[in-house]
């Protein structure tokens, strides 16, 4: 029987030895971690809340074979620095901005999912000279109640109780509650792909910090905002997202004028996943057209 690895318990760089399959670079003295691949126009992948870069992993190589893709491990997740920040989507915004200009990226095309996506929505308002276009799969940002596993987290020590369980029960839960429409899907193999971060030494601290700050939710002036610019925008949302419901995904649809909305069936919250090849060949279709 295998060991059972703690969560939040071992050092970020012993992890990131054993497991980083990208490239690190310091930004203001901050790591962060990246996965590169591919040649051509710049296309810049941003994962959301509870997964790291990892939650690209069937789409990267698909998107590599047209473009220069890179996947970055936000602040506080992956095998980017624990450091303590005031975590939200500025300082996110700020991060890919100070990527984009350590790398020398004059203009990318962004694809953010759930919180991913809300950074990606407030990058785009703030820096629109930078953007070229916008992907958006279930993204956070106008008002929509925490999901029931959120709320339960939220809860002064039973977060850390549930967090801190020696055992993969909460998180596989989280993940067939929350993320995944298809149970089947979240294979042992899945799951540990998409959790091992987690077991870096603050991670649940980061978690718990975001969580209850609770800000996914507030971006709604800088989706109108978003919506009054020129940016080609692509919507692809899972019709059985239980995080963010179809209808905030509609409802964003009409604000972001022009935009294009792609419902996928017997999806979830992260239908790029479940979804990979209907997804990829999309994105891919989308980035290419003039």
């Amino acid at each position: 029987m295998v060991e059972f690895i703690p969560w939040n318990s071992r050092p970020l760089n012993e992890w990131a030895k054993k497991y980083a399959t990208g490239k690190f670079i310091k930004l203001d003295g901050y790591s962060t971690h990246y996965i590169e691949k591919g040649e051509g126009e710049p296309v810049i992948l941003v994962h959301g809340f509870f997964y790291d870069s990892y939650m690209w992993n069937k789409n990267i190589d698909a998107l590599a074979d047209r473009f220069k893709v890179y996947a970055l491990d936000l602040w506080g997740f992956g095998y980017s620095t624990r450091e303590p920040m005031d975590y939200g989507y500025p300082l996110y915004a700020d991060q890919l901005l100070k990527f984009m200009d350590a790398l020398n990226i004059q203009k990318a095309s962004l694809v953010g999912q759930s919180m991913g996506g809300g950074t990606c929505i407030l990058f785009s308002a703030r820096h629109r000279d930078r953007v070229n276009k916008l992907i958006l799969v279930d993204p956070a940002g106008i008002p929509n109640p925490l999901p029931l596993m959120g709320k339960l987290t939220n809860l002064p020590k039973v977060g850390e109780f549930l967090l801190d369980l020696k055992s993969n029960f909460y998180r596989k839960m989280v993940l067939s509650t929350t993320f995944i429409y298809d149970k089947g899907f979240i294979t042992d193999s899945h799951f540990e792909n998409v959790t091992r971060f987690h077991k870096i030494k603050g991670t649940t601290e980061v978690l718990l910090k975001i969580l209850r700050k609770q800000f996914f939710h507030t971006l709604l002036d800088e989706v109108r905002g978003l919506g009054e610019m020129d940016v080609p925008i692509l919507i692809i949302w899972g019709r059985q997202d239980k995080a963010v419901p179809l209808e905030r995904g509609q409802e964003m649809h009409k604000i972001l004028k022009g935009s294009r909305l792609e419902i996928f069936e017997r999806s979830g919250h992260c239908p790029h996943d479940e979804q990979s090849q209907k997804f990829n060949q999309l994105a891919v279709d989308f980035l290419s057209s003039s």
